[in-house]
């Protein structure tokens, strides 16, 4: 086995280990340096961390079953890190670790842009994301897309003469919704689906919200082309503000409800289209932004290697069922950003923690 092979099969097994999430994987490679060494770290980590029983950590045989269902779905693999990896994905805090493909991976060196919105669309919402669709995509930018009903649909369709990238909710071999399958046999030629499940996964609920980080990171901007207040798309927009992605949005009749809480995001700051040149003008100059390699994860530069029982009791009683942002923590515990960190994975990994947007929280009821 070559040294990239052992590096993937290291990548999916520690990414797939109970309570490792891209977070989490994230700050492991950055404390030990790579994938086969934070798995070693794992049980040690988790019982520091409280676990009461042993840490399941993916095992080899399940990667290499995991690698050959890759190759027979005709798939390939992306870890973090790989020179192909796209750099935009690349500088959001829980970029997917491991990403599996079927089609064009060029596409990733290409400037991409969302286009996003309601599955239930109207006729005029449709006709609005197709000329903004096969416009942008006439002007050289790669359209992104979640293959879902109405305006992702249209979406694909307008660009694929000139490639789009699908990122599925399901494994790369999940065709969702079926009547969508025409559309994916021929990006899967023409264009690029994109994955972070395991081959073979079908979509749940809790993958879409995860699968529109992807789309919005992919991404220099995300176009919302209308929204019903809760659509799925105002997370996606959400997600492309925390990740400092510019978000337009096609304003909307106020009497549809399909477009109520997309006129709520220009309400709130979100930047107005109506046609191609008002994308352009946007976009064109963020498209050399975060192109360059992102900067080195320091926050355990100055670890010293040794944390005291005092300090993780100090975490432990700051902690609580609401979320704390980790900068409150910080200042609040007035201990070093990297003592804090590694509290916080130890916790995580023995199943005693969970990270939101919103923040970390305990999972288990603190007592005295």
């Amino acid at each position: 086995m070559s040294k990239r092979e052992q590096n993937i099969r290291n990548a999916i097994r520690l990414i797939r280990s109970a309570n490792v999430g891209p977070i989490t994987y994230h700050q492991l490679i950055a404390l030990y340096g790579s994938a086969g060494k934070a798995l070693e770290a794992l049980p040690e980590l988790a019982a520091r961390g409280g676990g009461k029983r042993k840490i399941r950590i993916f095992s080899q045989s399940d990667a290499d079953k995991e690698l050959k269902e890759v190759k027979k779905a005709g798939g390939e693999l992306l870890i973090s890190g790989d020179a192909n990896y796209p750099l935009h994905q690349s500088h959001i805090p829980d970029a997917p670790p491991v990403l599996t493909y079927l089609g064009n991976i060029q596409l990733l060196e290409k400037t991409c842009v969302a286009i996003v919105g309601a599955r239930n669309a109207s006729a005029a919402g449709l006709k609005t994301a197709r000329k903004l669709s096969g416009g942008l995509a006439e002007r050289d930018y790669c359209i992104v897309s979640g293959m879902a009903r109405g305006i992702d649909t249209i979406a694909h369709q307008a660009a694929i003469e000139h490639g789009t990238i699908a990122i599925l909710a399901g494994g790369v071999d999940n065709i969702y919704p079926k009547e969508n399958t025409e559309l994916y046999h021929r990006i899967c030629e023409e264009g690029l689906i994109l994955e972070e499940n395991p081959v073979g996964t079908k979509p749940l609920d809790r993958h879409f919200p995860r699968r529109n980080r992807i789309i919005s990171g992919l991404s220099i901007g995300v176009i919302i082309a209308e929204a019903s207040i809760g659509s799925g798309s105002l997370i996606t927009a959400r997600m492309a503000a925390e990740q400092n992605r510019e978000v337009l949005v096609v304003p909307g009749s106020p009497e549809d409800p399909r477009c109520l809480g997309s006129n709520n995001l220009i309400k709130n700051g979100a930047s107005l289209i109506q046609n191609v040149s008002d994308a352009v003008e946007i976009l064109y100059p963020l498209r050399e932004r975060m192109i360059e390699e992102p900067p080195e994860d320091k926050i355990f530069k100055n670890f010293e290697g040794d944390l005291k029982q005092s300090d993780r009791e100090l975490v432990l009683d700051l902690l609580g069922p609401t979320p704390t942002s980790i900068d409150e923590l910080v200042t609040m515990s007035d201990l070093p950003v990297s003592v804090v960190h590694i509290i916080l994975l130890e916790l995580e990994l023995a199943g005693k923690l969970i990270r939101s947007f919103r923040g970390v929280s305990m999972l288990e009821r603190y007592e005295d």
